[in-house]
């Protein structure tokens, strides 16, 4: 690549995976809560406000795959398995909860600012765009 070129033609395609695993808001929180410590699937669950169980398999499923968390069964009646973060998991944690940080500081400035887009686009059109 050329000094000055920004493009990444061959690794468009595989940041846009990864940063598509890390940048979902599922993975922010499960990368979030885990930053704790290890925790079951059911505590997980109850942790993180309005995730379905089918969608935190999923975004565990797809964590684990990426080598963020590791899950481990634990050979107990019932059996008992454990999700943690990896060493790579653990390097992710202060990006994305700094990324969770600026949200929550910056909620209701993006609220306010969608407010103000919502109700231009809802008045009539001027008479610049009516002539058009």
């Amino acid at each position: 690549m050329k000094p000055g070129n920004t493009r990444l033609p061959g690794d468009c395609r595989a940041i846009g995976d990864v940063l598509a695993r890390v940048g979902d808001k599922w993975s922010v929180l499960v990368v979030t809560r885990l930053g704790d410590g290890p925790m079951r699937f059911n505590e997980l669950k109850r942790s993180i406000g309005g995730i379905s169980q089918r969608m935190l398999t999923l975004t565990l499923r797809g964590l684990e795959r990426d080598g963020l968390v590791t899950r481990t069964v634990l050979p107990t009646v019932p059996p008992r398995v454990d999700y943690a973060l990896t060493p790579l998991g653990r390097d992710l944690l202060q990006p994305v909860s700094a990324l969770g940080a600026w949200a929550i500081r910056n909620q209701a400035k993006i609220a306010r600012a969608r407010d103000r887009f919502d109700a231009a686009e809802a008045t009539p059109a001027t008479a610049a765009g009516a002539s058009a």
